[in-house]
């Protein structure tokens, strides 16, 4: 069974982006450009939903720098019903069925873990789904409080998590690794 890994970048007050804020909220280092193109190094199926697609494929597909290289590579599930392809981002498939019935069928087959970077909405109803095996938040040192945007839980019903792992990434970032309990097994 193929496991579903979330991954989000996010300020420590909870949102994922910012007015005016830079990649990585200007704190890329040496540390989480190894960490980002060792998971990258992984197999791996891409999920994201549409507004993540069309970020991404404005620069990645057309990048020669490792990373959008690596990202052009890898198969990609986008799930959209807007979305018409054939799409400029070589290895991608866009999915109009529902999000539990394609990750289902996805996490049912053997193949590779799928892994889905940003994509707030996507992985809300993921998450609410009960479809994700780990949820992974990069967590900035900083506070965006009225300049945040995207908060990554607003609207969220109650899910337990169990921190599972912890790891310091270029002294000043923090890496919380959580796998959701399920239902009854809360503390």
């Amino acid at each position: 069974m193929s496991e579903l890994i979330v991954d989000l970048f996010i300020s420590l007050d909870g949102f994922a982006s910012g007015a005016e804020e830079g990649p990585f909220f200007g704190y890329f280092g040496e540390e989480l450009g190894k960490w980002i193109m060792d998971e990258l190094a992984r197999p791996q199926v891409l999920v994201m939903g549409r507004v993540t697609y069309e970020a991404m494929a404005e620069f990645t597909p057309s990048g020669t720098d490792p990373m959008s290289v690596r990202m052009t590579e890898l198969p990609k599930v986008v799930f959209s019903s807007k979305l018409k392809e054939p799409l400029g981002w070589k290895n991608t498939r866009v999915v109009r069925s529902s999000v539990a019935d394609e990750i289902g069928a996805l996490k049912r087959q053997s193949g590779d873990p799928m892994r889905s970077i940003s994509s707030i909405s996507l992985v809300k109803s993921m998450m609410e789904l009960g479809l994700v095996d780990r949820l992974r938040l990069m967590v900035f040192p900083l506070i965006l409080g009225k300049t945040g945007s995207e908060p990554i839980s607003a609207g969220y019903s109650r899910i337990p998590l169990e921190l599972i792992e912890s790891k310091r990434i270029d002294s000043r970032i923090m890496l919380l690794e959580y796998r959701p309990q399920s239902k009854g097994s809360e503390n």
